[in-house]
């Protein structure tokens, strides 16, 4: 039998706040909670941990191999009869993808070591497995962990979210495909175009950024994008060469934590940053600096219009609520934030815009905060 226990890299510190009330004294197996209900209920305790701050264990059970050999409801119950073993009166049984993969939600947990977690429930369940199907059945049964909120240091390059907790996202961004593609067109073709008009000022800028400072004209980044994917972030290169990362990274810092009050400064750009090269100020102040980021629009790492690309040592001081802004749409050049709130806000109040953009995302808003981002940038407001 393959168990996804040691190796599984979106595994997290768990344990069950309580000792659980077990149903393995139960005669009659549970009742399986179809799969759109399940889904439901697994978003909406994910949601919930977001804000209790507690956490989530998705224990997923893949039976398709043994229910095809064997489809009789003698199998299921006794399977369903193992599922219920570790499970106490509040955790959730049901179908994650019906007639296929069986899960249990395990709610309320606390942090604790998650070897001992995932060592104790998967001997229990295997032990019920091969005792009601027998050592052949259970085996063909493979069986994986997915703990919500995610480790981040022990997920893959791919992203930064588990995908297997957030059907829910996975199913809405179906949902709205032909939407989507349209976004998608709208980006490439405005990304061409704008390309073709600026591309004097590409010149322009490229030769000033040359000229005036040593170093590349290009600035490079790695950025967090869609899903928490990673990519190269471009913009001009606005500041010295070697400039040191901390004054920006505790800046950061500070802002995440509310010490910066409203008005004091915005994401990512510092008042009176001595790190600026001669023409750099005046690029940021314009925000000339992001023409670049066209390209990442064209490449699809980014669209014309969303949340503004997260720098990694950023979330490392998110709370679990503020990642939910990179989730559901590309980062944008330009975004709700941008013409709303800029200097006047927040982070808390920038994550929050930013959500209110993801929740009622359409191309309309999207052409409507296009159409006012050219005031946003040419008022300077805040802009620095």
């Amino acid at each position: 039998m393959t168990h996804l226990l040691t190796e599984n890299p979106h595994l997290h510190d768990f344990s069950s706040p309580t000792p659980r009330t077990c149903r393995s004294s139960h005669r009659q197996p549970p009742e399986l909670l179809s799969e759109g209900i399940f889904q439901r209920i697994l978003s909406w305790e994910r949601k919930k941990a977001e804000r209790s701050r507690k956490c989530v264990l998705l224990m997923l059970l893949d039976v398709e191999r043994v229910l095809l050999k064997n489809p009789s409801n003698r199998v299921l119950s006794g399977i369903a009869l193992a599922l219920s073993s570790p499970t106490r009166e509040t955790d959730i049984i049901g179908w994650y993808q019906r007639n296929s993969v069986l899960g249990i939600i395990f709610t309320e947990l606390r942090k604790t070591d998650r070897t001992s977690l995932q060592n104790l429930m998967s001997a229990e369940v295997v032990a019920r497995l091969r005792a009601n199907l027998g050592q052949e059945r259970a085996d063909r049964i493979r069986i994986a962990f997915h703990f919500f909120p995610e480790d981040w240091d022990k997920l893959s390059g791919n992203g930064l979210i588990d995908d297997k907790l957030y059907p829910d996202l996975l199913e809405h961004n179906h949902a709205r495909k032909l939407s989507q593609l349209a976004k998608r067109a709208i980006d490439i073709l405005g990304s061409v175009f704008a390309i073709i008009v600026f591309s004097p000022l590409f010149i322009l800028i490229s030769a000033a950024v040359k000229l005036t400072s040593k170093g590349p004209v290009l600035f490079r980044q790695e950025r967090v994008g869609l899903y928490g994917r990673r990519f190269t972030f471009l913009k001009f290169r606005s500041m010295k060469c070697a400039s040191d990362p901390r004054i920006h990274r505790d800046y950061i810092k500070r802002f995440i934590a509310g010490e910066i009050a409203k008005g004091q400064g915005i994401p990512f750009k510092i008042k009176e940053d001595p790190r600026f090269t001669r023409i750099g100020a005046f690029l940021r102040k314009c925000s000339l600096d992001e023409l670049p980021q066209l390209i990442n629009v064209l490449k699809g790492e980014m669209s014309l219009v969303g949340p503004r690309p997260a720098i990694p040592y950023e979330i490392d001081l998110y709370q679990i609520w503020h990642r939910s802004r990179f989730l559901g749409v590309k980062p944008g050049i330009t975004g709700l934030w941008q013409v709303k709130g800029r200097s006047r806000t927040t982070f808390d109040d920038m994550v929050r815009l930013d959500l209110e953009y993801v929740k009622h995302w359409s191309l309309w808003l999207d052409i409507k905060i296009l159409l006012h981002t050219p005031r946003a940038v040419l008022s300077g407001e805040g802009a620095y």
